[in-house]
């Protein structure tokens, strides 16, 4: 008769406190206990004392404390990797005891900027609501600033930017290549042609964003590079008092195709191409890095870049890839 089969003896006490892990990776990815407190909705106390916990079990400093917050130690570096894989194989079991591994649900935030998400909107909360009809998805808007913000905070799943020049994290995925166009009201001689120099924004009168703006900063600098001179008549955040100033008082602005696309189609704005040199940006996506990409967010940002691909033909961007230097 062949011996009873024994019981595992693996002995893991840390399955029942993956709580505690879960800080840990927070804290290890976002480099402070007062940003990982906010990405867990817990307080920094409850939060240190778990990782001191944690440290008296493991009996080693995890992290290095400095003045800017936290990074980790020698150990904390080579067991990272191990609990990665441990609350990833944790969640996957909960996702699979749940159903959600068979359909993707739960709450989506995507922080984006008005210009990019005017653009894909409303076709990305048809599909998914077609598709994924157990995704919530919640939107949030801002400057580039408060969407990188949004990101650093873990308040985010994805996000949607733009990037000027070649320089971007390994976390980002390019998306589309935008070229920048000068507006004009309906009949204007300089907007009439499908190219027009950046020389001729010399001395026009424009109404711009005001700085810190990345566009802003870019034609900054690209019009010292041409020794030209810009000469913003109003200063404005808002894309729709852009549009209304180019429309109605006869200013001039510079932006992407897609951000009057149907104002251009329906005649009541004219858009020129900037060359000699164009300005491009990247329109780039990034998955919070703590978070990690769960099956609903993984399914948006599909969505996201299906989109995306269908503006590229529809003649909107370039599809992928990184701006041509100018």
């Amino acid at each position: 008769m062949s011996p009873a089969a024994k019981p595992s003896q693996i002995r893991l006490e840390l399955t029942a406190e993956l709580h505690k892990w879960r800080a840990f990776l927070a804290i290890a990815e976002l480099g402070s206990l007062t940003r990982a407190a906010l990405f867990l909705n817990s307080n920094q106390s409850l939060l240190s004392r778990q990782l001191n916990a944690l440290e008296r079990d493991c009996k080693a400093r995890l992290f290095t404390r400095t003045g800017r917050g936290v990074t980790l130690s020698d150990v904390g570096l080579r067991i990272l990797p191990q609990v990665k894989a441990l609350l990833g194989s944790a969640e996957g079991l909960e996702q699979e005891i749940r159903g959600e591994a068979r359909e993707p649900a739960g709450q989506v935030v995507l922080g984006s900027l008005p210009s990019i998400t005017n653009a894909i909107v409303a076709q990305l909360y048809l599909r998914l609501r077609e598709k994924y009809p157990e995704i919530q998805l919640r939107l949030l808007e801002g400057s580039s600033g408060q969407v990188e913000e949004w990101m650093a905070d873990a308040r985010v799943d994805l996000a949607i930017l733009y990037r000027y020049g070649k320089a971007m994290s390994a976390q980002e995925q390019p998306l589309a290549v935008v070229d920048s166009y000068l507006i004009g009201a309906p009949g204007d001689r300089l907007t009439r042609a499908p190219e027009v120099p950046f020389a001729a924004l010399d001395g026009l009168p424009l109404v711009l964003p005001g700085a810190p703006n990345g566009l802003r900063t870019a034609l900054d600098s690209l019009s010292r590079q041409e020794k030209i001179v810009l000469q913003p008549q109003l200063e404005a955040d808002s894309l729709p008092v852009m549009r209304a100033m180019v429309a109605e008082a006869k200013l001039y602005t510079v932006l992407p195709i897609h951000c009057v696309w149907q104002e251009v189609k329906e005649g009541r704005l004219q858009a020129s191409r900037l060359v000699s040199p164009s300005l491009q940006r990247t329109v780039s996506m990034e998955l919070a890095r703590a978070k990690g990409p769960g099956k609903a967010v993984s399914a948006v940002a599909a969505e996201v870049q299906a989109l995306v691909d269908e503006g590229a033909r529809r003649g909107m961007w370039h599809p992928g890839g990184l701006p041509d230097a100018a």
